[in-house]
């Protein structure tokens, strides 16, 4: 492990659940184990969370999963974060198929925004990457997103040598017409991206796209902030939306971290590249807000300065992580 560094934390990221209706290649294994229901936080144990983490300084919420949108009655999870806590900003990232239907309920219940996965715009391709997923569903989902007002609507694209890289052109001209955010995703050696090998073979950085995208847009650095994650944007001159690179492995922002995340099954994760956390559910369970508290300063403190992925990669999936 290494040294251990303290940072000002003000972004949570929630998992509500491990389930998930798609299978996509570098996230979930054809066959996934879940937990039993028993094992996963309550909405009240989510709820407690989210307000013990804002005596931190945690003003910036996001629902995660597997698919959040799985979650049986997740609008009123969004109306007890907004009842009950303290926030900036709620947003959600989903996977898009059940978004068209639930967009409004999910706005009217007080959520601010999404993220919504895209690699790629090819039906039969999208359909191969996500294991069965319809390509037209969560277009619909998008733009009904952006109708309704949960905006600004992020776009994440996870590129991929020889399997998406060649959309990437595509991709940003859908989105940015539209006044989207695109986020360009360096793959991450997480879980089932390094056991089935896809890591090695398919990683490309996020500068090798950017000089592909050169020869056909001028990409202007922009200097606004756009929900205080560690994308580095940029305009289109002519396009509404903008562009953004995710690097955490050819130029890491360990550095400018400033979040923690929550596992489905209650433990306390400070850094998405290590196996280790801090279990928060039995302390949930029994009422114990001192050890709640505790273990959020102790996760603060032991928030690693750094990665590791080019030594050891993490074995947990990033459906269990909560992305």
């Amino acid at each position: 492990m290494p040294a251990r560094s303290r940072r000002k934390i003000e972004y949570l990221r929630v998992s509500v659940g491990d389930r998930c209706d798609l299978r996509c290649i570098y996230c979930r294994s054809a066959s996934p184990e879940l937990h039993p229901k028993g094992e996963i936080l309550s909405f009240e144990e989510i709820v407690e969370v989210v307000r013990v983490a804002s005596e931190f300084g945690v003003r910036r919420v996001r629902l995660t999963g597997g698919e959040p949108l799985l979650r049986r009655d997740i609008v009123r999870l969004v109306e007890l974060l907004r009842e009950r806590c303290d926030l900036q900003d709620l947003s959600l990232t989903t996977n898009g198929t059940r978004l068209a239907r639930m967009a409004r309920e999910l706005k009217r219940a007080g959520l601010d925004r999404v993220n919504v996965s895209l690699d790629s715009l090819k039906p039969e391709r999208f359909r191969a990457l996500t294991r069965g997923g319809d390509l037209k569903a969560v277009l619909v989902g998008i733009e009904r997103a952006a109708a309704v007002g949960l905006t600004p609507v992020k776009v994440n694209t996870v590129i991929m040598r020889g399997v998406n890289d060649d959309e990437a052109p595509e991709l940003v001209r859908f989105a940015l017409e539209r006044g989207f955010i695109l986020r360009f995703i360096e793959l991450m050696p997480v879980g089932e991206a390094v056991r089935n090998g896809l890591w090695r073979r398919a990683f490309v950085g996020a500068g090798e796209i950017r000089a592909l995208l050169s020869r056909e847009f001028l990409l202007v650095p922009d200097t606004g902030a756009e929900g205080g994650g560690p994308a580095r944007y940029f305009r289109v001159e002519g396009l509404p939306g903008k562009v953004g690179f995710i690097t955490a492995i050819s130029r890491p922002f360990c550095a400018e971290c400033n979040r923690l995340r929550v596992t489905a099954t209650g433990e306390l994760r400070p850094c998405l590249a290590f196996d280790s956390g801090i279990p928060l559910r039995e302390a949930l369970r029994r009422g114990d807000r001192d050890a709640v508290r505790e273990a959020f300063a102790a996760a603060i403190e032991g928030k690693p300065p750094g990665h590791r992925w080019h030594e050891v990669p993490t074995r947990t999936g990033m459906d269990e992580l909560g992305g």
